[in-house]
């Protein structure tokens, strides 16, 4: 296991008094020990211990071609009682920390086989220490997000091409490809006209036609980091209503990267993109949080919505993507990634931000 991601859990274990730790998200698991384990139904759990007694539970089905350093890996077969042997292998009478992924089908055994003083959720344990990536992460993200800046500009020309939608999004994993990132971070999103209109629409057998706005929402995985970014642009012309909704949009996000420094709160961030959508009359139009944390996986822990008061910190990387949708007319999303410094953020997209005719 990574000693040093190691070392910073079981600090926080210790800190929030959690002697015991399920983990079963498979992110979480890679996070200490570099290996991607999914198991589809089966139960695959990375046992913590502050005492270190550190365990892999997995079925035979999933050798491991190497040790793990640092933890034991336990074998069982389909017909082992196997939460009996995890719960055998634990301390009675301490807090449990339960991973928020892990299935009742396996959560409800335990709790009934194991004497616990008290089970809680102990995602936040590893959710918190992942939110701050490290500068090999960081790197990491920096160039899946060059990639993604590369395949957007392959694809925008593209638009006008009389392309379906899902056409584009068979054209970006051709393009990931050539790029060696062969997957999706999530499946693209590709919107034309009032499809863009709809923030997480499902690219289908839509064509484009003059005047249409496009969202193009895309994201690969490199080397296991996620990139993410949206660009709207129009084909051939485009209306002094889409023209006016696309520079508030612009100005929002813009507005957004200003407050990401640290010490302001997600809040703030949210609160710069929707106030100045708002003070326009369009308000009710932005119908999602401005962002979300990224990682090893699209989605992290930590939003960027206007409850979430948790301070920015350095090393946190996350989306900041305002939005615009007018029903059955026009929708208009831009969406960054940015990287909390010390001092203020980088943004990790260059691809530009001017408003796109493409003819």
């Amino acid at each position: 296991m990574n000693q040093i991601k190691l070392k910073r859990i079981m600090e926080s274990m210790k800190e929030n008094n959690v002697p015991q730790l399920i983990v079963a998200d498979p992110a979480s698991i890679c996070y200490l020990t570099g290996r991607m384990l999914n198991c589809g139904e089966r139960m695959v759990v990375l046992y913590l211990d502050i005492h270190g007694n550190h365990k892999l539970f997995i079925g035979k089905l999933f050798p491991q071609s190497t040790p793990i350093e640092g933890a034991e890996i336990i074998y069982f077969d389909d017909t082992d009682y196997y939460v009996g042997m995890l719960a055998n292998l634990m301390r009675e009478n301490t807090v449990v920390g339960i991973d928020k992924v892990w299935p009742a089908k396996f959560l409800l055994p335990l709790m009934n086989k194991l004497n616990a003083t008290k089970f809680i959720d102990g995602s936040f344990i590893i959710d918190n220490i992942r939110q701050i990536k490290d500068e090999e992460e960081q790197q990491l993200m920096r160039a899946a997000s060059k990639i993604n800046d590369a395949a957007m500009k392959k694809i925008i020309p593209l638009v006008k091409e009389n392309f379906t939608e899902l056409e584009i999004a068979d054209k970006l994993f051709e393009f990931y490809c050539e790029m060696d990132a062969p997957e999706f971070s999530f499946d693209p999103i590709i919107g034309y006209g009032a499809n863009a209109a709809d923030p997480h629409h499902e690219s289908g057998n839509s064509k484009g036609k003059l005047g249409d706005s496009v969202v193009i929402d895309i994201g690969c995985v490199k080397d296991g980091y996620c990139s993410d970014m949206t660009r709207t642009v129009f084909i051939g012309e485009v209306s002094q209503k889409g023209k006016e909704v696309y520079e508030i949009v612009k100005e929002a996000n813009l507005r957004g990267i200003a407050a990401c420094k640290p010490g302001n709160r997600f809040c703030d961030v949210d609160n710069a993109c929707r106030d100045y959508i708002s003070e326009k009359g369009y308000g009710q139009y932005f119908t999602h949080r401005t962002g979300h944390s990224i990682g090893m996986e699209c989605h992290e822990f930590g939003d960027v919505s206007s409850v979430n008061e948790n301070i920015l910190k350095p090393g946190m990387i996350f989306s900041v993507e305002p939005g615009i949708y007018l029903p059955g007319e026009v929708g208009v999303r831009i969406e960054d990634l940015v990287l909390i410094t010390e001092d203020g953020c980088e943004v990790l997209n260059n691809v530009t931000k001017d408003l796109m005719i493409i003819k």
